[in-house]
């Protein structure tokens, strides 16, 4: 069964496995989301649940996203995204996803939007070799060969070059829940995730498990 919920990246910790062996681990504050709408095949074509994360201050809002809280009867919340599921029709308007729809041990995909880097070099971006720094070369970090010069006179399609670097969606798969503490709405996660302290990460079931 198909199961998904919002959470906020906390940072990253260690904790000691059974065994007494150090584990790093990434902190998510996951959920309590709760569902704000719900779309079916007769009305909009497909199944899914739209939920709601994080509170927010009523004056963030405009009319018309107050209006549509309003009508599913919970508070305002600062991410709203949508979830299809095998089983969205069993969730209620108003029913809260918490952090125990995952246990310890089970293997999920997390995925979230990747730390931006500006805008950066071939060296950096492409993990390009540099050239010589002595014996008076004047080649170090440039690109390199653009292309030749009389055939094909010009630059080929998909040539590495500098540009925009990070901050882009990005999915980790096949990771692994090393604990989950309800109470406290926390998962713990073997290895790292994508994306900033405090950035929004939706962790769903493994698609390759």
């Amino acid at each position: 069964m198909k199961k998904a919920i919002l959470g906020k990246k906390l940072g990253m910790t260690q904790i000691f496995d059974e065994n007494g062996k150090v584990v790093p681990v990434t902190v998510v504050e996951a959920g309590p989301c709760v569902v704000v709408q719900k779309k079916t095949v007769e009305k909009d074509g497909y199944d899914a649940i739209q939920v709601g994360f994080g509170d927010i201050r009523e004056s963030l809002r405009n009319k018309p996203v107050k209006g549509h809280f309003a009508k599913a009867g919970v508070s305002l919340k600062r991410h709203v995204k949508e979830l299809r599921l095998e089983n969205a029709s069993e969730y209620q308007v108003g029913q809260e996803i918490k952090a125990d729809v995952f246990a310890a041990g089970e293997k999920i995909d997390v995925s979230g939007v990747s730390k931006g880097k500006g805008f950066q070099g071939t060296i950096k971006r492409w993990n390009a070799h540099r050239g010589p720094e002595t014996h008076g070369s004047k080649f170090h970090r440039a690109v390199g060969s653009m292309g030749g010069s009389s055939d094909p006179s010009r630059t080929f399609k998909n040539k590495k070059l500098p540009g925009h670097m990070g901050n882009v969606n990005t999915t980790v798969l096949n990771l692994t829940v090393a604990k989950v503490m309800p109470e406290k709405n926390l998962i713990l996660i073997k290895g790292g995730i994508p994306g900033p302290n405090k950035g929004l990460v939706v962790i769903r079931n493994s698609v390759k498990a």
